[in-house]
Parts: structure tokens; C-alpha cells; sequence
């Protein structure tokens, strides 16, 4: 067996590293479906990292499907309080803004019996 085949003749390919630039909003459009939601959890990491208050997500308009997993995932995350429809001009049905959790707190601070 050749390396980078496995024993059905199909050669492994390696995915690769997407390096994507923390803003104020992310387009969704270059992910894989699959991809989406660790993509979006990582992203918000990113931003409470920056400071971000707002971010816009982009998932395109469609059928809805993307737009549906992203607000309800979304709407489950603790870091995230407040999640709408963007305005027209931002986007609208295709973009979704969220609202976080300023990252102010550790769970050190919480907690201090830890």
C-alpha cells in the first residue's frame, strides 16, 4: 500500500488549515455544512477575545436550513444574550446578529472557592 492510501485505494487528503480574520461579522459561505458550528463557536471565542458587544454572522438566504442551525445554536450559547434578524441593510434574512456576553468575568472570579 502506497503512503496516503488506505486499504480501500482511496487516497487520505489531509483537510486544510483555514486561517480565517476575526471582524465584526464572519460569512459562513466557505465552510462546509458540517463545518459550521464549530466554526461559529471557535468565532465567538475570537471575538470576546477582541471585545466584541455585536457580530454578524452570514449564512446566506436559501432555504434556511443554515440560517435556522446557526440561530438556534446561537440562542443555546451562553456567551451569546440577544439574537436577531439583521436589518436590511446589513444583510437581512442571509445575516444574523448576536449580541455577547462581555468576557469581563473568569470563572475563577465566579467561583471563588475554586
Amino acid at each position: 500500500m502506497k503512503s496516503g492510501e488506505d486499504d480501500s485505494g482511496l487516497e487520505n487528503e489531509e483537510e486544510p488549515i483555514v486561517v480565517v480574520p476575526i471582524e465584526e461579522s464572519i460569512d459562513l459561505h466557505g465552510f462546509r455544512p458540517r463545518e459550521i458550528l464549530d466554526v461559529v463557536d471557535a468565532y465567538l471565542d475570537a471575538a470576546l477575545e477582541r471585545g466584541f458587544v455585536e457580530v454578524r454572522l452570514i449564512h446566506g438566504r436559501g432555504k434556511g436550513v443554515q440560517r435556522a442551525r446557526v440561530r438556534e445554536w446561537l440562542k443555546a450559547d451562553p456567551r451569546v444574550k440577544r439574537v436577531e434578524e439583521a436589518p436590511p441593510q446589513r444583510g437581512g434574512w442571509g445575516a444574523t446578529l448576536a449580541w455577547l456576553v462581555p468576557a469581563r468575568v473568569t470563572s475563577h472570579e465566579r467561583d471563588p472557592e475554586t
